[in-house]
């Protein structure tokens, strides 16, 4: 673990006719070994809908390794690899046959983080641990939900899913080193109370750039944002993770879904894009915006009934 460690810091720095499409883009930059995984994922996804999509390169020692629709990074380094976002349980195949694409070792990976603990982005993280033997950090106010397999969660209170050890609780600043990548977890609540965006400098090409992978500043359908007795502070939550979301520096803009940054338009634009398609800060500041309406807009309307 001498690569991958966690540092405090004192200051604050969300299958269709093209299905087919996909999959065979996917199949091209796959082993003929992990063709054979992504057939069977393939077999699995009528469970939650989604479907593989062709892992890529966002910039230096960052790669997408996620799904059609559920967003998870790979950091990579010579001493050890950090995954943010095991996806549903199913969705570890996809993970696993697109690391193994790009010539990397489910072994070498050694830390797996979390954007918040909901069951389409950390309910393979049990599965993700025992493959790998990784070490589980996660955000202060969403490590007892993992740890419980999804009890104690906020209106989805019969989501559950495979138990996972936690093996160190974060903080907002706090740092976990990938190599010469450090990653900031920066806390975002509202959407849950451990809600992380995780922040880190990346270079492309000579330039060294700021990328921002949004936890989710979204307020779900049924979600109660006045008088709410499982979580009181929720709007003074979302207040707060959208005060920090709105300071901080973003050259790359990522999110726990790939349709928060309109991943799909994007890696279909990379090699006729000049430059680095997923560099988009008017992209971020616009998003972050919109979605700070949106929940002002709800709070409006729910103090109003």
């Amino acid at each position: 673990m001498s690569a991958l460690l966690v540092t405090p810091t004192d200051s604050c720095h969300d299958i269709n006719s093209d299905h087919n499409e996909l999959l065979e883009d996917t199949m091209r930059l796959l082993t003929a070994a992990a063709m054979s995984t992504i057939v069977l994922a393939v077999g699995l996804k009528a469970v939650h809908g989604d479907a593989p999509f062709p892992p890529h390169k966002i910039a230096e020692n960052l790669y997408y390794v996620g799904s059609r629709d559920i967003s998870s990074y790979l950091v990579t380094s010579p001493d050890g690899h950090a995954i943010i976002n095991s996806g549903f349980e199913e969705t570890v195949t996809f993970i696993r046959a697109s690391v193994e694409s790009l010539g990397f070792k489910m072994s070498d990976v050694k830390v797996i983080l979390a954007s918040h603990a909901h069951s389409d982005h950390v309910e393979g993280h049990a599965l993700l641990r025992e493959i790998t033997g990784a070490k589980v950090f996660v955000m202060n106010g969403d490590d007892k939900v993992i740890e419980s397999g999804g009890k104690g969660q906020y209106l989805y209170t019969t989501s559950r899913w495979q138990a996972c050890p936690v093996d160190k609780v974060l903080k907002d600043g706090d740092k976990v080193e990938v190599g010469k990548v450090t990653l900031a977890a920066r806390h975002t609540p509202g959407h849950t109370p451990g809600c992380t965006t995780w922040t880190c400098q990346v270079k492309d090409g000579k330039k060294k750039l700021n990328a921002v992978i949004v936890g989710s500043p979204n307020v779900n359908p049924g979600y109660q944002l006045v008088n709410n007795q499982s979580y009181p502070k929720i709007a003074e939550d979302y207040a707060k993770g959208f005060k920090l979301l709105k300071k901080l520096p973003c050259d790359l803009f990522l999110g726990a879904h790939g349709k928060y940054y309109g991943m799909h338009a994007k890696y279909e634009n990379r090699k006729k894009a000049d430059g680095n398609p997923f560099l988009d800060p008017k992209g971020y500041k616009a998003y972050i915006s919109e979605r700070e309406s949106t929940f002002l807009k709800k709070l409006d309307e729910q103090q109003k009934k």
